[in-house]
């Protein structure tokens, strides 16, 4: 599936604008990546942050929309999840092992799963998981908390970007 990075529309129900709002900052994160060399993929450009490359965020952004609507909503499996493994370093959802398309890959298909739960599910239905505070949020908590995870990050992506070869974009 191809996100849209059109705004949703100015009149519509709030499902339609949130999820709307949530697409167009998906579909940013695959155009930042666009024509970006092979050899960029994993290359560092924040000397204090070296696991912050444009591969590391794309499977950060993946294993968060898991993490949110898979494993605190519907209280699923994190056994693959590396943000839930205590034995991985802190920062081990930011290293990928497989290149950058297959991660754009599999992220958009993890942001198709996360909206397929969003359709079936109340925006006021709350998170299922009881181990964690966050899992006990609203669903449209979690959606705004994607829209401002994945927002931001989106500005780390176009920073990186620019810093690796000058490339950069309106959003």
């Amino acid at each position: 599936m191809t996100f849209s990075r059109e705004r949703p529309p100015f009149v519509a129900d709030e499902r339609t604008q949130l999820v709307g709002w949530l697409d167009q900052q998906r579909a940013l994160v695959r155009w930042k990546c666009e024509g970006l060399a092979e050899a960029d993929e994993l290359r560092s450009v924040l000397p204090t942050s070296p696991a912050m490359t444009m591969a590391g965020l794309v499977y950060h952004l993946r294993w968060v929309e898991h993490c949110w609507f898979e494993v605190l909503f519907l209280n699923g499996s994190s056994a693959e999840n590396p943000q839930f493994d205590e034995s991985l370093p802190e920062d081990a959802d930011m290293m990928p092992t497989v290149p950058l398309k297959q991660l754009l890959d599999e992220f958009e298909a993890q942001c198709e799963r996360s909206n397929e739960i969003i359709a079936a599910h109340s925006l006021d239905e709350t998170g299922r998981h009881p181990d964690f505070k966050s899992g006990q949020a609203t669903l449209r908590w979690m959606v705004l908390h994607m829209i401002e995870e994945t927002a931001r990050h989106v500005g780390h992506l176009d920073t990186i970007r620019e810093l690796l070869d000058g490339e950069k974009g309106y959003y």
